[in-house]
């Protein structure tokens, strides 16, 4: 019999030759490049948003929850999130731009942009909760959208759902408390 610990040989021959495809297709100059424009997009308004709507004093003068993380952990874990972002988006763009899971994934970064503001600088924690719940939703719906076609991409989006569900009971804290 054809098996390997009960799998078929012509199956995993299938499978590296759709990974074959799939990575042939992710490194195409035109692709590579649309990679470095997703990272510096979604890096760099993230940047400047953040920069812009920075913690200042009315931040550390809230009342805040025991479990508050401290400030330094914010900038480290949203750079990775972002590059995960970019990547997700990039790979979903690669395999169909027009597709739902990539208006789901505009959608998301949408409210991923307007939450700083809404939060950090115009001081709207009731609104900025409603956008984050909002943002918790869209990200769930990229992932169940994504977890057939491109199970890469939907799990990069698995830490960012968990880290915006930690920042909407955050928020609802702050809120709460203020």
């Amino acid at each position: 019999m054809d098996k390997c610990d009960g799998w078929h040989h012509s199956t995993v021959l299938l499978n590296f030759r759709k990974l074959g495809v799939l990575t042939e297709q992710f490194r195409s100059p035109r692709s590579l490049a649309l990679l470095v424009l997703f990272v510096l997009v979604v890096l760099g308004m993230g940047s400047f948003i953040g920069i812009q709507t920075a913690p200042r004093s009315w931040y550390q003068d809230l009342n805040k929850p025991v479990f508050n993380p401290p400030n330094w952990i914010f900038g480290p874990v949203w750079t990775m999130l972002y590059l995960f972002i970019a990547v997700a988006g990039w790979r979903c763009f690669l395999r169909s731009p027009q597709s739902s899971a990539m208006y789901l994934w505009y959608g998301q970064m949408c409210l991923n942009w307007l939450w700083s503001p809404l939060f950090f600088a115009l001081h709207l924690l009731w609104t900025a909760l409603a956008v984050s719940i909002a943002m918790v939703a869209v990200i769930v719906l990229f992932v169940w959208a994504n977890w057939q076609a491109d199970r890469v991409s939907a799990l990069l989006f698995l830490p960012y759902a968990a880290w915006v569900g930690f920042a909407s009971v955050l928020n609802l804290s702050l809120a709460l408390l203020n």
